[in-house]
């Protein structure tokens, strides 16, 4: 297992798409007292209740075969010493490996908040009835409850920042990327502020991962994601589409503007210092207008990235500009 996933602050598994266990880390094992032995070549389900294994079913698999991934199910797993143990878990397909990668925030801490937090508000309300006798509680009921909620919140940021976070980049996730994308479409129909969604894809990364190994691999998409955070102007949306294909919304940009940056990028990219001897990048531009919806701007920009593709890659292909 990659080291950075072995190391990871929350539980990570992989599977098979039918559910069965090949891969688990160390904070997995941690977080239910489970040994690999355990865990792995069983199914997932094993460590399930049969009302959570009914929710995994109606749930998981169908939108895994549709969507490729699922967000944000809550479930309780069984621990090795049969204590549920409260999960938030989301799992991606990846076309690469062929498994569905999984990971599991533990939401015991944050369910410890919330009930102390309601138990300090019930104390609260009773020291007010009882005010002239618990004054001094009552100031440090409050206290406590503030130092809870500035917890949570605390929490509640970790959780979503996670949630909206490409586990190996760093740079912003599938999903973070498709709100912002519905949301830059609402605002160019309210303000007619242009903007362009650039779609770029790595040269032949199948046979770097083939022939230089996985690990390999991840470092080039780590050094292509650090690239495009640095090249782009802040306020930019940069994002992890899915295996080896990113994606930037470039605010403010038409037709000429996005083009042009599109084709210092591909330059900046070829002459890049890598690991490998030499990556390239095919990339397709769509611009934004009237008629335009998230689902259309992402399919013209994934039609030019096609054509890029198909005219010989480490090319820039614009949806409109011939």
């Amino acid at each position: 297992m990659d080291t950075r996933l072995k190391c990871l602050p929350c539980g990570y598994v992989s599977i098979t798409p039918q559910g069965v266990i090949l891969e688990v880390n160390d904070a997995f094992l941690e977080m239910g007292n489970y040994t690999r032995d355990n865990l792995i070549s069983n199914h997932i389900e094993s460590i399930m209740s049969v009302a959570n294994k009914l929710l995994f079913h109606s749930y998981f698999y169908p939108f895994i075969q549709l969507n490729g991934y699922v967000d944000e199910i809550y479930l309780n797993l069984k621990g090795n010493t049969g204590a549920d143990i409260p999960v938030l878990f989301n799992g991606k397909y990846c076309e690469q490996t062929e498994l569905v990668d999984c990971i599991f925030v533990h939401m015991g801490k944050r369910i410890d908040y919330e009930q102390e937090i309601r138990n300090a508000k019930i104390l609260l309300e009773e020291a007010y009835r009882q005010k002239n006798a618990a004054l001094a509680s009552m100031e440090q009921l409050h206290l406590e409850l503030e130092q809870k909620q500035a917890e949570l919140i605390k929490l509640n940021h970790k959780l979503e920042t996670l949630s909206n976070t490409d586990g190996l980049t760093g740079i912003h996730n599938h999903r973070f990327f498709i709100e912002k994308l519905n949301e830059y479409v609402l605002q160019f129909k309210e303000s007619s502020s242009p903007f362009s969604l650039l779609m770029l894809d790595i040269d032949y990364f199948k046979l770097v991962n083939d022939t230089r190994g996985h690990p390999v691999g991840d470092k080039v998409l780590i050094q292509l994601a650090t690239l495009l955070t640095d090249f782009f102007p802040k306020g930019h949306i940069i994002a992890r589409y899915g295996g080896e294909e990113f994606v930037v919304i470039m605010p403010f940009s038409n037709e000429l503007d996005s083009f042009h940056s599109a084709e210092l990028l591909r330059s900046t990219i070829e002459t890049a210092k890598w690991d490998v001897d030499k990556i390239t990048v095919s990339i397709g531009v769509a611009t934004s207008n009237f008629h335009e919806t998230a689902t259309s701007i992402l399919i013209k920009a994934d039609k030019a990235l096609y054509s890029s593709k198909e005219n010989g890659r480490n090319k820039v292909t614009h949806a409109t500009l011939k």
